[in-house]
């Protein structure tokens, strides 16, 4: 009797999911709005401006670096727009044009298209565009006269026009109220307006289940416990600057952040000590960024180091050649 089994053969993985790419930006951009909505409601069409810039830029970006690399554009994944959207929220509104679209273009062209594309980044793209700039100041004080003819101007804008209070807490000054810093103040970059904003989109990723709370709260924790042992204000530190934006949007990116459970700790402490240290110790000039940056590139370590042993995996030796015959 021919006994014949039937078998259906497929490949993996074979748990279903209604998750996609582009379902995942889309929920970031969505958790994006708050902030988006406070920072035009404080800065009216700065901001509005500014936004549009850098999303249009990030849209052409991709359809040009995929047609050089004679690759498909992707625009449906959303990911250029988040990009081009983060890019924004890491300038002050009144921040020329020009300069935002350079860093949009250098953060989609280059730190995401020529480094492999969507998933392959070694490093946040909005945030290399951001610090790309900072490094190229220099260069961009040289070159800036010639784009002054095609500076953009509004009006009058009836907001803060003082220092940030990150750089006020760095000089000492008197600070604003706390409450104030934490629901709304009009000063520094659109993503610094508001902290309770930023935490109402990330409570959205956190339902929606795209974040863990191992990154960010090592992150704030961190922070928390070195401000106190320098004697600094902790509550201060977390209204102020791009460390809410920084902690639970861009450290938390999927590509550039680790996969293990001890690793994402590990990446949020090393981060919280950076920033303690830019801040507190060199005044240095977006060291959220810069922290974060430096801890993608560790990344790949941290996962070595943190990565559970793969069991049934043997581990190869070598034969003398006498013993193969």
């Amino acid at each position: 009797m021919n006994d014949t089994h039937k078998f259906v053969v497929s490949s993996s993985p074979h748990i279903k999911s209604q998750d996609t790419v582009s379902n995942a930006m889309r929920d970031v951009f969505i958790a994006l709005m708050p902030i988006t909505l406070v920072s035009i409601y404080f800065f009216r069409f700065y901001a509005v401006l500014t936004i549009a810039v850098c999303l249009v830029t990030a849209v052409l970006t991709e359809i040009l670096f995929k047609k050089l690399m004679h690759k498909k554009p992707q625009l449906h994944d959303w990911s250029a727009l988040l990009t081009g959207l983060f890019v924004a929220m890491l300038f002050q509104a009144t921040t020329p044009w020009y300069k935002a679209a350079l860093a949009t273009f250098i953060a989609v062209g280059i730190a995401k298209e020529l480094a492999g594309g969507l998933g392959w980044n070694r490093f946040n793209p909005a945030l290399f565009g951001r610090v790309a700039l900072v490094i190229l100041a220099p260069l961009y004080a040289y070159v800036n006269q010639w784009f002054q003819p095609l500076a953009i101007h509004l009006g009058p804008l009836d907001t803060i026009t003082q220092a940030t209070p990150l750089a006020m807490l760095r000089a000492g000054l008197e600070m604003p109220p706390i409450s104030e810093l934490f629901f709304a103040f009009p000063a520094g970059a659109l993503a610094e307006v508001s902290p309770f904003a930023l935490l109402l989109g990330a409570a959205y990723l956190f339902y929606r289940k795209h974040i863990g709370w191992r990154i960010p709260v090592s992150i704030l924790a961190t922070m928390i416990i070195l401000t106190l042992i320098t004697g600094e204000n902790p509550v201060y530190h977390l209204v102020t600057g791009g460390i809410m934006i920084g902690a639970f949007f861009m450290a938390t990116d999927w590509v550039t952040s680790p996969m293990t459970d001890k690793g994402k700790i590990i990446f949020g402490v090393a981060i919280g000590v950076l920033v303690v240290v830019f801040r507190v110790g060199f005044m240095i000039t977006e060291g959220v960024a810069f922290a974060i940056l430096i801890m993608n590139a560790f990344v790949p370590m941290i996962e070595k180091a943190t990565s559970r042993p793969q069991f049934g995996k043997i581990k190869a030796v070598a034969v003398p050649m006498a013993e193969k015959k």
